[in-house]
């Protein structure tokens, strides 16, 4: 019944690291392409990281390059979304979403179909 389900969101400080988990079903899995976007309060969502559905391209906002990394694991269904060097900017609803239909670009959030209920990721300074 549940599609996508985010979690491991959590308060963390300034520096510290968080993973964040999204468990699929068969059918949001075997995606085009899966991704992780967030929304800060007052903010538009955008666009975090993303991952095809082999794994063999990965995809990073600029302002997350180097701290944040994605993985998936096919066998669990499950994506990942390991995140270093956390930043209070970081700080949004993290959500996970997946594209079953080609119809855009990875980095675009109309492109996912599928979509998690989000799990608060909280930095402080």
């Amino acid at each position: 019944q549940v599609q996508l389900d985010e979690s491991g969101g959590g308060l963390v400080q300034a520096g510290g690291s968080l993973t964040l988990s999204c468990a699929a079903s068969e059918r949001t899995f075997s995606s085009y392409a899966m991704g992780w976007f967030r929304q800060a309060p007052g903010k538009e969502r955008e666009f975090v990281g993303a991952i095809t559905w082999s794994g063999e391209y990965t995809y990073y906002a600029d302002g997350v390059k180097g701290r944040f990394t994605i993985s998936k694991d096919n066998a669990q269904k499950t994506m990942y979304l390991q995140m270093n060097s956390l930043k209070p900017e970081d700080t949004a609803v993290y959500y996970c979403a997946a594209a079953t239909v080609a119809r855009g670009g990875i980095r675009t959030p109309g492109t996912y179909n599928y979509w998690g209920q989000g799990t608060q990721v909280t930095v402080s300074s």
